[in-house]
């Protein structure tokens, strides 16, 4: 038997205002209507309507979930359901490259976890590292059990959000309401470890190299920095915001360390890759890291030991957040509640830092 093309209906981007469609060839409701309607999470959703939730939701939000649930309209697929781990036991991992290696981790983590339940993971790089892309599918929903994606791919996603799939965020911000979880590293302590350790050698006047991709996570880099800065009198600081790249961070350093007024005695880099530029333009004007200026990252990379001096820079467990991003989905496929809660991270202390210069 053969069958003519499939026709498909357009979708438009999801807005926040709860959706109850009428019957015939109108899309039908999804869970993730329900959740923004009820004000809940879609996990939530999946734990009263699976009817697993008692003991973890209250009687109320149950009761609030399945009223919600029939005001619109909304009838789960049952088959669709009861088959969810069974249809194509994959996952998609969207990021911005895997040429970078903290995402190259993300992945070997989620994999792990993934082989070990019998799912496969599909990687989904976004063209230009951050911007739009479209679905590497015909019919995503059709694909795919879940998706993992990193918040600096969001932009990537238009086309699977307003989808029944499950959408876990990494790095991302927690309120965002079309994630039905979100994995996060704790980079606000992260950064206050960074200027606790420069404070404490003595150092009032700070550049920080911030990256110029407009994302959660790096706001929060910003915010803490400030926050941690503006808490110890008679400091100052100064932002640049550059893209991800060595050469521009060089370019910007050299600036700032030439530019008028007193020069910074420590530059906050919000990644290795622009520390890394930082530490070039320093040698090229003949300064001496960390003797007249202290250098830090964030990531740990390989290039962090490559460096000379090393890199004093921030540890984050990059294969923790692919692990936990898989093991959030499967808890949303069987309707269990994911494991919240940010990853610690850990300052590493090299050479690249040092007591604050004279005068």
């Amino acid at each position: 038997m053969t069958h003519g093309p499939r026709e498909t209906t357009p979708r438009t981007p999801p807005d926040d205002r709860p959706r109850a469609y009428p019957t015939g060839d109108t899309p039908r409701p999804t869970s993730r209507d329900v959740a923004r309607a009820a004000g809940v999470s879609q996990a939530t959703v999946s734990l009263v309507l699976g009817d697993k939730w008692r003991g973890r939701v209250s009687q109320r939000t149950a009761d609030t979930v399945r009223d919600t649930a029939r005001s619109l309209g909304y009838r789960p697929n049952l088959a669709a359901r009861n088959l969810r781990l069974g249809r194509t036991r994959t996952a998609l991992l969207v990021v911005p490259a895997l040429t970078n290696e903290f995402f190259a981790r993300v992945h070997t983590g989620a994999a792990a976890v993934a082989d070990r339940h019998g799912f496969g993971v599909v990687v989904y790089p976004s063209p230009d590292g951050t911007g739009t892309a479209r679905d590497p599918f015909a019919s995503a929903p059709a694909a795919l059990d879940g998706v993992i994606a990193s918040s600096m791919t969001a932009g990537a996603l238009t086309a699977l959000r307003g989808t029944d799939l499950p959408l876990v965020m990494l790095d991302s911000d927690p309120a965002d309401p079309e994630a039905a979880a979100h994995v996060n590293l704790a980079i606000g302590d992260g950064i206050r470890q960074i200027a606790d350790h420069l404070l404490g050698l003595g150092h009032r006047r700070y550049l920080h190299l911030a990256s110029a991709i407009d994302t959660w996570t790096f706001g929060v880099r910003a915010r803490s920095l400030a926050a941690a800065l503006d808490a110890t009198p008679g400091t100052t600081a100064h932002t640049l915001r550059v893209p991800l790249d060595v050469n521009a961070a060089r370019e910007a350093a050299q600036q700032a360390l030439t530019g008028p007024g007193p020069r910074p005695t420590a530059i906050v880099c919000d990644g290795d890759a622009l520390a890394a530029g930082a530490c070039k333009a320093a040698r090229r004007l003949g300064l001496r890291v960390p003797d007249d200026v202290s250098i830090t990252g964030f990531d740990d990379l390989a290039l962090a030991t490559a460096l000379e001096p090393e890199l004093t820079t921030v540890r984050l467990p990059a294969e923790q957040v692919g692990e936990r991003g898989m093991h959030a989905l499967l808890a949303l496929l069987e309707g269990r509640t994911p494991t919240e809660g940010d990853l610690p991270v850990e300052l590493v202390v090299r050479e690249s830092t040092g007591p604050a210069p004279a005068g």
